[in-house]
């Protein structure tokens, strides 16, 4: 097992290696531990649902962040409004594993948003109290997301018990937030 943080580190470098630009937070000095071999390959799906882009792609093999797999989860989580691209924490990915794994999903996870803008998240932020102000969407490290092939309880509960990062349960609006900063929960609409 390897801690988030040193994984955090070798992704950050990877990316600096090709020009990716990423924002450390404060919030990755005390990650928690997940449960990932070090050196497996590691793959996500996902379907952004607002574009109807899909990626399946291994983005950790033979020991290391794939830089140009990177580049593609980037690209699909880009903020579909303005279409901003911003990098994204490889860590979010490493929560999204376990996660699939956990849930025993065989499908790409459903994606309504990743990475917002800060003129979308203030848009957004102007219309709902539960939209945070300085949302770590803004930074590449949240994704709100549902299961194709499970029920949205289910994904809520494997986040909890995981303990990666914050958890946000949106039952009425068909999504769980998940984030790879502090480990929180709460409950939104």
């Amino acid at each position: 097992m390897l801690a988030r943080r040193k994984l955090l580190g070798v992704g950050l470098a990877a990316a600096a290696g090709t020009g990716l630009v990423a924002a450390t937070s404060a919030a990755s000095a005390a990650l928690p531990t997940l449960p990932l071999a070090p050196a497996a390959p590691r793959r996500v799906s996902f379907s952004n649902v607002h574009t109807g882009e899909t990626l399946d792609t291994v983005y950790f093999a033979e020991g290391r962040y794939q830089a140009d797999a990177l580049h593609q989860v980037s690209h699909v989580l880009r903020d579909y409004r303005t279409g901003d691209v911003h990098f994204i924490d490889p860590v979010l990915l490493d929560v999204l594993v376990v996660l699939g794994q956990r849930t025993g999903t065989r499908k790409p996870f459903q994606v309504l948003s990743g990475y917002r803008s800060p003129k979308t998240n203030a848009m957004l932020h102007a219309h709902s109290e539960e939209v945070a102000s300085h949302s770590l969407h803004m930074k590449g490290m949240a994704v709100d997301i549902h299961l194709a092939d499970g029920p949205l309880a289910q994904l809520h509960d494997a986040a909890l018990r995981l303990k990666g990062g914050g958890v946000g349960y949106y039952p009425e609006s068909g999504f769980v937030h998940v984030d790879a900063g502090p480990v929180r929960h709460w409950q939104g609409t």
